[in-house]
């Protein structure tokens, strides 16, 4: 679990840098006014789903793909949620956000994926 949570803080700070970087070189515009909200937004919420998958899978071993399952669909639906709520409230700025939120929202999937498989893996060798 330790394990995990310090390559989420990595992971978090590798895929801050390329915002960071274009808000520097003078191309905020292109970022959306709430991308930091979005970011803190995943954070969290990917934070909870691997947080609890390893936690539920350390407990039962049988219970770990049900959680995943579980975990993922409620974090898709949070997405989506979180996505009809932003563009109700601003939809002058959509492409921003869209392409805001899908940068986050795969990078986050896809680091998800990684930990929890490797966390599996961990746990067959034993």
């Amino acid at each position: 679990m330790i394990r995990v949570s310090i390559s989420f803080l990595i992971f978090s700070a590798i895929i801050a840098v390329p915002p960071l970087v274009l808000s520097y070189m003078g191309h905020a515009e292109l970022l959306d006014p709430a991308f930091w909200k979005m970011f803190g937004f995943f954070f969290l919420v990917t934070t909870l789903v691997c947080g609890t998958v390893i936690f539920g899978q350390q407990k039962n071993d049988k219970m770990g793909v049900q959680l995943f399952l579980a975990a993922t669909t409620i974090k898709l639906l949070a997405c989506m949620i979180f996505v009809l709520i932003y563009l109700h409230k601003k939809p002058h700025n959509s492409l921003h956000f869209v392409f805001s939120f899908f940068y986050l929202y795969l990078v986050n999937t896809g680091f998800e994926i990684y930990g929890l498989l490797c966390n599996l893996r961990d746990q067959n060798g034993k």
